[in-house]
């Protein structure tokens, strides 16, 4: 799958909002505001549960990676999720 078709799809599930549980959870990290290298993703089955995290990591922009986008689209939608959500902006770390 191509890069743009993924963030595409990614940030259609996004726009949906907050549809209730289960929830998925996309952060993105770096050293600065502009260059993310991390992103964590989270899976929360239910209010109160504890949350599934896994992370990616990368040298460039992890934003335009191809492999690491469609990653993450596969795993929203394998995971069967009613919310997606990104935390806008890179935090630093």
């Amino acid at each position: 799958m191509n890069l743009d078709k993924a963030k595409k799809r990614i940030a259609k599930q996004v726009k949906k909002g907050f549809n209730g549980y289960p929830k998925i959870t996309i952060a993105y990290y770096g050293t600065t505001k502009e260059l993310a290298t991390e992103v964590v993703i989270q899976f929360v089955l239910g209010e109160g549960d504890s949350a599934q995290e896994e992370r990616f990591n990368c040298d460039t922009e992890i934003r335009d990676n191809e492999l690491i986008q469609t990653t993450l689209l596969k795993i929203i939608e394998r995971a069967n999720v009613n919310s997606v959500i990104e935390i806008e902006g890179v935090s630093i770390f």
